[in-house]
């Protein structure tokens, strides 16, 4: 399975990078490949000041070794090897009308004394985070993961819509990051579904996602922002950077298992503000936005 999924995302990265940099018309992503001193390494590939796309980032990593001391805590397990693989992407346009989108689908297992596979799973999924909210376009993004997931289950979108919702939650704030869209974790074989069946939802869910992006990015890029527009976008950008440091379970990973840097914090936008006390006018589009991401909106 995991060679499996491992071609899986390397495939899914050539696919999603040629479609960002086909709308982009002008930026290409950088490659860098990368080892882990542990065991395992990635390949990075980061698009910059291109003519819709700010930064971003399309990143695939297989690590394995040893399992931390502090990840055996998590998962209430004695020494023990892993091998864990994912694709992870963030993508900040430059127009303030572009949401910024974020989707990650991965893999992991571990292993006891022996060697053998004792614990495996999937998780994943894809939100939106628009700066200036079109509701046709969450729709839209949600529409395309209801799709996916109905193909399977019909009772997958809104169980993992509602742990979207929960998850990307800026608790100090008490706001969405985003509109959300789709998180699932711990996906392992029981009774309804093998190891299998789970690999052909995720695989659904990661082909679903330019499908979601690209028609809203076509939608929005071209049209005309403000100064004052950028800024709002770049404080709210300020939040995006609060959820991922503080909350993130897959930076708090990186970080705690050696994982590069670098490719860690790609995430993170190349211009933010932190503006003390800042509220939008009332009435105002900010201010729509903010009441919008006080409490969780079903968009289909």
């Amino acid at each position: 399975m995991k060679e499996k999924f491992l071609s899986y995302i390397h495939n899914l990265q050539d696919q999603i990078c040629s479609g960002l940099e086909a709308i982009d018309g002008a930026a290409k992503f950088r490659e860098d490949l990368w080892d882990r001193p542990e065991g395992g390494g990635g390949r990075t590939r980061v698009i910059e000041n291109g003519q819709v796309f700010e930064k971003g980032g399309v990143n695939i990593s297989a690590v394995h070794g040893k399992l931390p001391d502090s990840m055996q805590q998590l998962f209430k397990v004695g020494e023990a090897d892993f091998f864990a693989c994912g694709l992870s992407l963030v993508i900040h346009p430059k127009n303030p009308m572009v949401p910024t989108v974020h989707a990650n689908w991965r893999y992991f297992e571990m292993y006891d004394a022996q060697g053998e596979v004792m614990q495996s799973w999937f998780g994943g999924g894809q939100d939106l985070t628009p700066y200036y909210l079109f509701d046709e376009d969450a729709i839209h993004f949600h529409q395309t993961c209801k799709t996916a997931c109905d193909a399977h289950d019909p009772s997958f979108y809104p169980k993992y819509k509602k742990q979207c919702d929960a998850y990307f939650w800026n608790t100090h704030r008490k706001e969405a990051r985003g509109v959300g869209g789709l998180f699932f974790d711990y996906l392992k074989a029981d009774e309804q579904h093998t190891m299998n069946d789970w690999y052909d939802f995720v695989t659904e869910v990661g082909n679903s996602f330019l499908q979601a992006y690209v028609p809203i990015v076509e939608r929005r890029k071209d049209l005309s922002y403000s100064a004052a527009q950028r800024t709002w976008q770049e404080i709210r950008r300020g939040r995006y950077v609060e959820f991922n440091l503080v909350h993130d379970k897959g930076t708090l990973f990186g970080l705690k298992t050696n994982g590069r840097i670098e490719s860690i914090l790609m995430s993170l936008p190349p211009h933010v503000q932190w503006v003390y006390d800042h509220h939008p006018e009332p009435g105002s589009e900010e201010a729509r936005l903010l009441e919008v991401l006080a409490q969780p909106v079903e968009w289909v």
